[in-house]
């Protein structure tokens, strides 16, 4: 009888090549690379602006997606990471594409957002876990700004009950407790009221890493977060409590592109993680960009169905004129 190895075994026997001699394969130098160990770098903020300005002409873009997904899915991470092992395979130089894992759906039912069996990307549970931080310096950004919207109210003595304040916190785990909660019943120092957490992933910080080109935009795009409405139904704005800056500090290293493997040696950036029932649900547009001009194919995927995640990445990525850093 032949018995299978699960996706874990088949992940924790594999021989890791150093990250520097994969990213080697798609013409990038060690100084090119922060690393994270032996196995995880992320590609520099200079390299990845010159690359972005250079004029190699990009390669071909493919994207994964499915009709009808189920509850589990549909396995459109285990498709990408085998197809771009193929075209690897028949000699061409591709980039594999993917957002990095939530920590809610990997204690949860869905599991791990690796691949699977064969067709994985590695190590593949220092991905599914903390990773390069990235997640975590999202909720860190989210909750400063819901910190400083409390400090805007406190010292401009606001009342909540005058304002609408849509800003919600951020965890990355499934929380149900948290989803509806009352905040300062204790103390002069705030006024109560009713708050809420969402799962980091679906953080309009997160949207915004994925959707700006360098630290500079990332810092104006995150100002132009609505908090919520003045007294008057006008908007308040990130910038109006000074936040943007701050936040950006957080973020400097999570708009860094991350470099890992795939179980046969193709390169693979994993960056950003935005759901698609909130966001445009597909890694950032920095790491796919700069992907499509370091290879021949850049094979990604969108989240959910091809009526959710495929029409968002179409609509909101790639309509847009290509931008340089």
């Amino acid at each position: 009888m032949v018995v299978l190895k699960s996706s874990l075994e088949i992940a924790q026997v594999a021989k890791l090549r150093p990250i520097a001699k994969i990213a080697k394969k798609i013409g990038l130098k060690e100084k090119d690379l922060d690393l994270y160990g032996p196995f995880i770098a992320k590609l520099s903020s200079s390299a990845t602006k010159r690359i972005l300005a250079s004029k190699k002409k990009d390669g071909k873009l493919i994207l994964v997606t499915a009709i009808t997904p189920t509850r589990a899915g549909e396995g459109k991470t285990t498709t990408t990471v085998g197809l771009g092992q193929a075209l690897e395979r028949i000699g061409k130089k591709s980039i594999i594409c993917l957002r990095q894992p939530s920590m809610g759906p990997i204690f949860g039912m869905k599991g791990g957002a690796t691949g699977g069996g064969l067709s994985q990307v590695l190590p593949m549970e220092d991905i599914n876990l903390h990773f390069t931080g990235d997640i975590h310096a999202v909720s860190a950004a989210d909750n400063l700004l819901a910190a400083l919207i409390d400090n805007y109210i406190y010292y401009h003595h606001k009342s909540p009950a005058a304002m609408t304040i849509t800003w919600k916190r951020a965890l990355d785990m499934n929380d149900r407790s948290l989803r509806s909660i009352q905040i300062c019943l204790k103390g002069n120092l705030c006024i109560p009221r009713s708050e809420s957490f969402q799962i980091t992933a679906a953080s309009e910080v997160m949207a915004v890493l994925c959707l700006s080109k360098s630290i500079s935009d990332l810092r104006e795009n995150l100002g132009r977060i609505i908090v919520g409405f003045d007294e008057t139904g006008k908007p308040l704005y990130a910038k109006d409590m000074n936040a943007n800056g701050a936040m950006a500090a957080i973020l400097k290293r999570a708009i860094q592109p991350n470099i890992v493997q795939s179980l046969e040696g193709t390169p693979a950036f994993i960056h950003g993680g935005p759901f698609a029932n909130i966001a445009h649900g597909c890694s950032s547009l920095i790491a796919t960009s700069t992907a499509l001009k370091l290879s021949d194919f850049v094979v990604t995927e969108a989240g959910f169905g091809s009526d959710l995640g495929m029409e968002k990445f179409f609509d909101n990525l790639y309509t847009a004129p290509r931008f340089v850093a």
